[in-house]
Order: C-alpha cells, then structure tokens, then sequence
C-alpha cells in the first residue's frame, strides 16, 4: 500500500469539498463510531424486519430464517461499505473527489447528479416519516387538510396541517444543524445515540413481555412461511446498499483504517440488524414494526418519549443526507463554472426537500423511489472499486487529482450499463429471488475490469 503525501487544504476550503483531509483534521475515532450508529438508524431497519415477520398478513420466515437472511445481508453491506471507506481514510478525499480517478474530473458529474438526487429524496423521505409521527401523536385538532392524495389517483395517508407543520419545522431544524459540517453530526450524534438504542432494545423486550414472552414469540414465529431466504437478503440488502456509497464522505475524517471497520461495523453489525430485529418482535408480538407506533398507544408520558427519541433518531441521519448532498451537487456546478458556498447549497436544498417532505413525498413515492434508486445507485461504487483496487493497486498520486482527463470512459460506461441493469431488474422483474442492487453492482465492477485496460492501450 503506497502513503499518500497530503497537504493541508487553503483557508477558502475548510470543507474540504475540493481538497483532501489533511490527517490534523481528522475527527476522534469514538466521535466518528457514534456518527454511524445515529446514521445507521434509519425507520427502514425496522420495516424490513416487519417485512421479514410478514407483516400485514405477507409471507414471512421463522425467526432463526430471519437472523440468517440479516446475517447475510449485513454482511456483504459491511465489506462494501468497508471497502469504500478505506479508500476514502487513505486517500481524504470526498465521493466527489475520489470519482475523478475512475470517471474523469466531468464523467464524475454522473455519480454525483445521481447521488445528489438520492440524497435529496432521502431528505425528503425521512423528513416526511418524522411529520408523519407527529401527526399520529397530535391528532387532527384543526381539521384542515392540506393535501389528499387519493383526490389525485394516489394511496398515501392524508397531508393534516399538523402533519404538515411537523414536517416544516423539522426540515428546517435539521438544515440549520447540516450548516455545521461534521461538527454538526456528532454534536446530535454523541449524546442521542446511546439513548436511542437503550429505547429501541427496552421497547423491544416490552413487546416481547407483552406478547406472552420467548417460547410463545417462537412458536408464533415458527408459523411464519412463505418468503423465500434469497428474497429476505435481497431486502435486507437493498435497504442500505445506496448508503454504503454515502459512507465515503464520512469515512474520510477517520484517522485509520481500523476507525473504518468500527464506523462500518456500528451501523451494519450493531445498529440496522438490532432495529431488525425489534421490528420482526413488534410485528410478531404486537403486529406492529415501529415501536414508536406501540409506545402511543401506552401512555401520554410513552408516546412523548417515542415521539422524541424518534425525531432525535432520524436526525443524524437526515443531516447526513443534506451535508453528503452539499459535497455532490458543489462540484457539479463547480464543474461548469458556477461557484456555490457550501452552506447555501444547504440551504437551499434544505428547503427543497423540506417542501417536498411535507407536501407528501414520504406518503406517496417513497417506496418507488426506494425500488429504482435503490436498485441503481449501487452501480455507481463498481469504477471506484474496480479502479482503486484492481486497476491502480491501491495508489491514487493526490498531485495528480486536478490533472485527470476530463472522461474516464472506462468508469462512465461500466456506471451506465450497471445503472440500466439495475433499472431493467426492477422494472421487468427480472431475477426477483437476487440482490438485484448487489448484482447490478458486480456487473459495473467486472465492466470496468474488461473495457478500463483496452481504454488504457490505446493511449
């Protein structure tokens, strides 16, 4: 493995959104741990645990089937994510930075237009799930209706002006703290990350009191049949497989590559198979997966403590969603000419997607927009693998990171043949038992193996 010489970054990029983090301004390995359990808690964790008990009457899988398809697909996003974060540690550079080598200095505008409307939708999505719970906590006291979307063609629960100020008021709490970079994060991250697991493994124990206890979770779990363990990892897998590329502009702060593995490790061996977990118990126990939902059923004292916790749970996250997406469409637009202030990108793409969150993203498209993206952003990490690790050995020369070629046509066609792949798995229902995100993923990796040396000879 070569060292890389890092300089550290002028005074007008304390971001680091186009220079290399110089190892003095690297962050406290516990500080970054905790960053990735509260990035790691997403409200999916414990739908797709949900999904794994058969909630709603759905086929669903034994309890021990359950454990395995979470094992197998926490697993292969562990190594993924790890793999990226290394490159990431090692080098001190961003998703965007880093893409110049294996895309070229415009080809990486494609992975970051991509990656900036993940992120944006992400944004939106989750404000959308915190409006969403307040308004089950709040009721409909003002019996308006701001949106209804069955009154244009759409299943979705209705937009309440309570469910809708929730929104607002959350999407700007969370860019307010995203102006803040990192130092942001961890300033929600450290002390509500502790909490919220202490929460979500009590109220997880509750339900199972409440549902007669282990042996009687087991046998009713043991009638669960139905879903095949293929499908169950291609969920567990696709839940998280778009957030293992996000993890590379967090995993450049860390000061070693064992910093990594603890990051990775927090968030795919701790905090997601947990939120599972608890979510396969409610839905089994109670026939619910969020906890939150159970807690407002309990006491005024409960439900305000789900309620908040649950806000506090999905910060971390969303703040991560706004600061990544600052670092993509930045030098997008750096790229053509338009210089942009990292803190205003922020701003306004705060704004954006708290509009779109309370206008009923979250409702209505989430789970379209989880199938497509989720299925074609994984595509978007095969040339940062393949380049880094198969073709250049591990060695990117940061003198050279301005001097790329405008394309690398090795990267950007490897990208978009794995990205359509992935989009024709999803429309056409193609291999439906497989890790379509996964195998999408291993299609651009093994492109850009073929076509990058013919690329190379005939320079």
């Amino acid at each position: 493995m070569s060292k890389h010489t890092q300089t550290p970054p002028p005074p007008t990029d304390a971001d680091f959104m186009f220079s290399p983090i110089p190892q003095s301004a690297r962050r406290p390995t516990w500080k970054q741990v905790l960053v990735w359990v509260g990035f790691g808690y997403v409200a999916t964790g414990l739908f797709i645990g949900g999904t794994l008990a058969g909630v709603g009457g759905k086929p669903g899988m034994p309890f021990t089937q359950a454990l395995l398809a979470i094992a197998i697909g926490m697993s292969a996003l562990f190594v993924l994510t790890s793999l990226l974060g290394v490159m990431a540690q090692r080098t001190g550079l961003s998703l965007a930075l880093i893409s110049r080598y294996s895309y070229g200095r415009l080809g990486a505008n494609l992975p970051m237009i991509a990656m900036g409307l993940l992120t944006l939708g992400w944004f939106a999505a989750i404000t959308g799930m915190v409006g969403d719970i307040w308004g089950s906590f709040l009721g409909n006291p003002s019996g308006i209706i701001v949106f209804n979307p069955e009154a244009y063609g759409y299943t979705g629960s209705m937009i309440t002006l309570e469910v809708f100020l929730a929104c607002l008021i959350a999407g700007l709490l969370f860019t307010f703290t995203s102006l803040y970079g990192m130092k942001g994060l961890e300033i929600i991250a450290i002390p509500v990350s502790p909490i919220i697991m202490l929460i979500a493994v009590t109220t997880g124990v509750a339900m199972l009191h409440e549902g007669g206890g282990l042996a009687e979770f087991i046998a009713r779990s043991d009638q669960n049949s139905g879903l095949p363990l293929s499908t169950a990892v291609t969920m567990v897998i696709g839940s998280w497989i778009a957030g293992a590329v996000m993890g590379v502009d967090l995993f450049r702060f860390n000061k070693s590559v064992t910093a990594v593995l603890l990051g990775a490790a927090a968030c795919f061996i701790f905090t997601n198979p947990l939120l599972n977990v608890v979510g396969y118990i409610g839905t089994v126990t109670v026939g619910m997966p969020n906890y939150v939902t159970w807690m407002l059923g309990k006491s005024v004292i409960l439900a305000t403590i789900g309620v908040l916790t649950w806000t506090l749970s999905l910060w971390t996250t969303n703040d991560a969603e706004l600061y990544c997406n600052s670092l993509y469409t930045g030098p997008v637009l750096d790229s053509v000419g338009i210089k942009v202030n990292k803190k205003t990108l922020i701003l306004i793409v705060g704004i954006l997607g708290t509009l779109l969150g309370s206008l009923g993203f979250y409702q209505i498209l989430f789970s379209q927009f989880i199938t497509y993206l989720g299925t074609m952003a994984p595509p978007l990490a095969g040339p940062l693998l393949a380049d880094y690790y198969l073709s250049r050995r591990c060695n990117y020369p940061l003198d050279q990171l301005n001097k790329q070629p405008n394309f690398n046509w090795a990267g950007v066609i490897s990208a978009v043949l794995g990205m359509s792949a992935g989009l024709a798995f999803s429309l056409y229902n193609v291999l439906p038992n497989w890790p379509t995100g996964l195998l999408a993923l291993l299609l651009t990796i093994v492109t850009y193996a073929l076509i990058r040396p013919m690329m190379t000879a005939k320079h």
